[in-house]
């Protein structure tokens, strides 16, 4: 993080990295309170812990929810509360999935945490909307990540990813890029309480 923010400032622009538990939510409302308000905001935590449904643990669905639906949520309210204190118009971007508008094998807390997340960002679009603060989703497929790279050393599950994304190749996070400028910028002036897929064609059929 310190590096991108680095590199950032060298090209002329400010950035400061800023390292916080959002799972912990005392300590990120103090952060973002004491900072200036976002124009945009890219709410990208989030985690899984696959398992059949029958075999989910509690913990596993606390892990899960606490991270994904509860600490996303959190860090999104704090966000747009210090926006409507600055009276900042903005943009508010949740990284959901491709998860959160269908189902898939071992994915029942995942796809709960992001069919959730697709429903409260609608919410809170109707609710943020009179303070010019927009909020959408963005549902990417998998994106090949460090985090994500070991899931695809197991050749048949990435036979089964890739038989499901039509476009034939697993997501990079420059894929993603577009869709994030798009709904930070004003060129989205008029969507709020939409998602934005970018599957790769997964959720088409």
């Amino acid at each position: 993080m310190e590096a991108a923010a680095a590199a950032i400032r060298a090209a002329g622009g400010q950035a400061e990295a800023l390292v916080l538990d959002v799972a912990d939510v005392p300590a990120l409302q103090a952060a973002i309170a004491a900072r200036p308000a976002f124009h945009a905001f890219v709410n990208n935590a989030g985690t899984n812990r696959p398992a059949r449904f029958d075999q989910v643990t509690v913990a596993d669905f606390d892990a899960v929810m606490a991270l994904n639906l509860r600490g996303c949520f959190f860090v999104a309210q704090a966000v747009a509360q210090r926006m409507m204190a600055d009276g900042v118009r903005g943009s508010i971007i949740n990284i959901s999935s491709q998860m959160g508008h269908v189902g898939g094998p071992n994915r029942g807390v995942y796809c709960a945490s992001k069919w959730a997340m697709e429903g409260w960002t609608k919410a809170m679009a109707v609710d943020l909307a009179p303070f010019g603060i927009r909020a959408n989703t963005i549902g990417p497929t998998f994106i090949e990540t460090p985090l994500t790279k070991p899931f695809f050393e197991n050749a048949a599950f990435k036979d089964w990813v890739l038989s499901k994304i039509k476009l034939g190749r697993l997501g990079q996070v420059t894929d993603l890029m577009g869709a994030v400028v798009f709904l930070a910028s004003d060129a989205s002036a008029l969507m709020t309480g939409s998602a934005l897929v970018v599957d790769g064609g997964w959720t088409a059929e």
